[in-house]
């Protein structure tokens, strides 16, 4: 039977995530179990938290029904440091070093349907979140199962 997105499902799915701790909810769009795409529409609240993460294995379709929101984009800097920068215990060689992670902002993509901007394609592998403006559903789109990690 087809399904219909109208604005009664996006208030509910609004509503769910405002019941959500972590202030969003998602409606898987699979099918059956053998459907190993991952199809689904993300309500998403203004201060969600949305880890910085990639998909090492597939590009990411990201198309926003309504509201308002950032696509961020970075870059992963490596950054190196001297072990006795970090007060490690005396006995160390100071020319030891230590790497320390962090991520660069590069690009902000502002999603929001009343100005035009409907959606955007997130290459594989690229590191990005996303930061809610004002309450907010897309549907996101990725290829195979998903991968817990």
């Amino acid at each position: 039977m087809a399904m219909e997105f109208e604005r009664n499902f996006v208030e509910s799915l609004l509503g769910q995530a405002s019941t959500n701790p972590r202030l969003r909810q998602s409606f898987d769009l699979r099918t059956t179990i053998a459907d190993t795409s991952q199809r689904m529409m993300n309500a998403l609240l203004v201060g969600t938290v949305v880890p910085i993460h990639r998909h090492e294995e597939t590009a990411e379709t990201v198309i926003c029904l309504c509201g308002r929101l950032d696509e961020v984009i970075y870059e992963k800097v490596n950054l190196f440091e001297k072990i006795e920068d970090l007060h490690f215990s005396r006995g160390m060689d100071a020319q030891d070093m230590a790497r320390r992670v962090e991520f660069r902002e590069v690009k902000r993509i502002h999603l929001c349907p009343a100005e035009g901007v409907y959606g955007c394609q997130i290459p594989k592998g690229v590191w990005h979140t996303v930061e809610v403006i004002e309450p907010s559903v897309i549907f996101e789109a990725k290829d195979g199962a998903y991968k817990a990690g």
